[in-house]
């Protein structure tokens, strides 16, 4: 065995995403919107002047890719780096290295850190001067929002490119081009794949090509090849191959499905209530969590329209608690759609913010004398509680002042025509409430 036979063995090792990786924009899968013929980025890599830039976008959908192309494209040195295990020492090597390329050839160094959304202030201080002067072009690679989790200084210095989930018709022509090519994929396995395993395959990857292709390679691995040596994958190896849909999600699309939620419910959408729930507990969140905003959202967008929304959630959250998942998501979907169909009033918390900021503000704030507790209270405290109206004296309801002197005449809850706040009007008229 040559030296050319082991340099076979060490391409073939290497996974068959790593293997298919493109090595050149027309190769590139994806994010037409980013490198599309004539587009800034595009034309800025042809030309070798690409500035400090960062990818953000989901895992699986090219963003290292797009990198590594840029560094075969360009004269310049290509450095990487990976935030979760670099440091500061790690970035001052390279600006270093940077600053001889640039002094003595007269080569611009590129910078690549994936994960960049991991570096702290510290690191991320380190390296702003060298953006800043040019030392380095900077391509950082995340799939979570930079403007949230990066430095503001960094990020304001670069250009951001948002990169988009594969769509299943991308990754089915990455999956073909993988079992049918020779030098980097299937092709020397005797590898076939029926067209709905293949479909199955893309679908359950929900975006991300490495997620596909791993699919791929396991389902050839563990196939028994037939009399002829043909690996032939049916429907049934892909679903043994990736058993369920790639459902994780970052910190900024977590919240992002959280207040689709909530919104929903808000909106009256149960269909758009229910998947936004489902979405984040097969992803991975916690299904109380989902439940307690539930029992928020029955108060805060229900609230007296229909008081049976709370005690429907607080009982699914009961449920919930006692019983657990899988079996408790029924009541709490019965709830998620019972809060969704209720009428909806906001008066409760209207009522609740208004009168928290009277307290926080008003100061003269005394109790009327006939309110306050006689237990303990002066003589004139005790002649003055006569002064009190008994309710249930006057047949469960008389007119008589509550509140302070100085917010005798403040309204806080206001009922409108929705809902049980339609009866809660009329027992007002009836007890001669003013409305």
């Amino acid at each position: 065995m040559d030296l050319f036979d082991f340099m076979g063995n060490e391409e073939t090792a290497k996974p068959l995403a790593e293997r298919m990786r493109a090595n050149s924009l027309d190769e590139f899968i994806g994010q037409r919107h980013i490198v599309a013929d004539g587009s800034l980025l595009r034309r800025a890599i042809a030309t070798d002047r690409l500035g400090s830039c960062i990818f953000w976008g989901p895992p699986g959908c090219g963003k290292t890719t797009l990198a590594n192309i840029i560094a075969l494209r360009t004269n310049g040195e290509f450095i990487k780096l990976n935030a979760v295990n670099a440091g500061v020492a790690d970035v001052k090597k390279a600006v270093e290295t940077a600053r001889e390329n640039l002094k003595l050839f007269g080569k611009r160094t590129y910078l690549l850190l994936d994960e960049c959304h991991r570096f702290n202030k510290t690191q991320s201080d380190s390296l702003l001067p060298a953006i800043e002067q040019g030392t380095i072009i900077f391509i950082g690679s995340t799939t979570e929002n930079p403007y949230a989790s990066m430095t503001p200084a960094i990020v304001s210095r670069c250009r951001v490119f948002e990169f988009k989930r594969l769509t299943e018709e991308d990754i089915i022509g990455a999956l073909q081009k993988a079992v049918q090519s020779r030098h980097k994929g299937l092709g020397k396995q005797n590898v076939s794949i029926d067209t709905d395993a293949l479909e199955h395959i893309a679908r359950m990857a929900g975006g991300d090509l490495r997620s596909a292709y791993n699919a791929l390679e396991l389902a050839s691995l563990t196939t028994d090849p037939d009399e002829h040596g043909k690996i032939h994958i049916t429907l049934s190896d892909a679903e043994q191959s990736i058993q369920r849909k790639a459902l994780s999600y970052n910190e900024d699309t977590y919240y992002d499905f959280l207040s689709a939620f909530c919104k929903s419910l808000r909106g009256s959408d149960a269909n758009a209530a229910l998947y936004y729930a489902m979405r984040l507990i097969e992803g991975g969140c916690d299904p109380m969590l989902v439940a307690r905003r539930l029992v928020v959202h029955s108060a805060e967008d229900v609230g007296m329209a229909d008081p049976r929304a709370l005690q429907i959630a607080t009982s699914a959250m009961y449920a919930l608690e006692k019983i657990g998942y899988p079996e408790a998501m029924i009541p709490l979907s019965e709830a998620i759609i019972y809060v969704c169909e209720a009428e909806k009033s906001n008066s409760v918390v209207e009522a609740m913010h208004t009168a928290q900021r009277d307290a926080r503000e008003v100061r003269d704030d005394n109790v009327p004398a006939y309110l306050r507790d006689t237990s303990f209270g002066s003589k004139e405290d005790k002649a003055q509680s006569k002064a009190y109206k008994y309710p249930h004296n006057y047949g469960g309801y008389v007119e008589q002042q509550y509140l302070p002197d100085t917010l005798k005449d403040r309204v806080y809850y206001t009922p409108n025509d929705r809902g049980y706040e339609k009866e809660v009007l009329e027992i007002r008229k009836r007890k001669g409430k003013k409305q």
